[in-house]
């Protein structure tokens, strides 16, 4: 029987357990790869074997925090756990075989599926890296490297503790992970300061074809194939791009759409806390997330999946 489980729960568990494969997420971001890497380390450290699943998208940004923690489909783990999924559809190709077999998930978002057997979950975290640290800390002491990791996973979900999901817990947690000993600095230069000038030229064309609706209040970028490889961009390049539109005055709805090379649009939707439920939105168009950042993914062109974007919005801001 599948259960939900507090923090203290999940320590035990993962103190009576070994042999440990700890899944990501698709596309994968500071907080699952942050997870992940202070997890593993932390399972390492009381003298369990425990590797993260490789995950082939993993860019270069992020590449560095799981460097020497990795497996392939080789190893054969007992005990499978999950850091920041909350759908089956975002576990990565090589994870699908473990879609029935997940021990236990951790995570903070409200539209998690439970898949697991047993399911950590809290939805007023900012981040799944506030969990992960609540659990690692019942096991044994943070260690630099692992609050380097969970540092990483709280401040790219906060946007450097600027995205309306940054409370004072964030600021705890991050101040109690500063103290393991390991120097924010180059982290937040990395994450927060540093763009590409790739980057910079996919936010002139961005903004040059954005389309602003609602006032002025809503806006919606549109990231081709076609600019990706006028530009030479990566996914490097493109990390978080959906924070970009975010920052014009005014702007309450952010809408990113980006087309896939497989023939799909990414959606991604960030809004302020109190105005349009992203995850609501993003429910009706096959995702979920959050109440101010969600997305979902669809096939079809970018016409037809801004014109779904567009009624979805539309559809839960009538239920207001």
């Amino acid at each position: 029987m599948k259960e939900t489980i507090s923090t203290q729960q999940a320590a035990a568990f993962l103190a009576a357990h070994n042999n440990y494969l700890i899944l990501t997420h698709v596309r994968p971001d500071g907080d699952t790869i942050g997870c992940g890497a202070g997890l593993c380390r932390a399972l390492r450290q009381m003298g369990k074997t425990a590797y993260i699943l490789e995950n082939p998208e993993v860019t270069e940004l992020f590449a560095g925090y799981v460097e020497g923690l990795t497996t392939g489909g080789d190893f054969v783990p007992e005990t499978v756990v999950s850091v920041d999924i909350a759908a089956r559809s975002l576990f990565p190709e090589l994870a699908k075989p473990y879609l029935d077999r997940v021990d236990l998930a951790i995570d903070h978002h409200p539209s998690q599926e439970f898949f697991a057997a047993a399911t950590c979950l809290d939805s007023g975290r900012a981040a799944c890296g506030q969990l992960v640290l609540d659990i690692v800390k019942q096991l044994g002491p943070i260690t630099p490297e692992m609050g380097e990791a969970l540092y990483v996973a709280l401040s790219t979900d906060c946007g450097c503790f600027q995205y309306s999901n940054t409370d004072a817990a964030a600021h705890r947690a991050a101040a109690e992970l500063m103290e393991s000993g390991f120097d924010p600095y180059p982290i937040n230069r990395r994450h927060f300061r540093t763009k590409t000038f790739k980057r910079l030229k996919l936010e002139g064309m961005l903004t040059a074809g954005m389309e602003l609706r609602d006032g002025g209040t809503t806006a919606l970028v549109f990231l081709t194939r076609q600019m990706i490889d006028e530009v030479g961009a990566s996914e490097r390049d493109m990390d978080d791009v959906s924070a970009f539109v975010g920052q014009i005055e005014g702007v309450k709805n952010g809408v990113t759409l980006k087309e896939t090379s497989d023939g799909h649009v990414k959606i991604s939707l960030r809004t302020d806390p109190g105005d349009l439920n992203a995850s609501e939105v993003c429910a009706l168009l096959g995702g979920g997330g959050h109440a101010a950042a969600a997305g979902a993914m669809r096939e079809g062109s970018m016409e037809a999946v801004r014109q779904a974007v567009i009624d979805a919005m539309e559809q839960v801001a009538r239920k207001r």
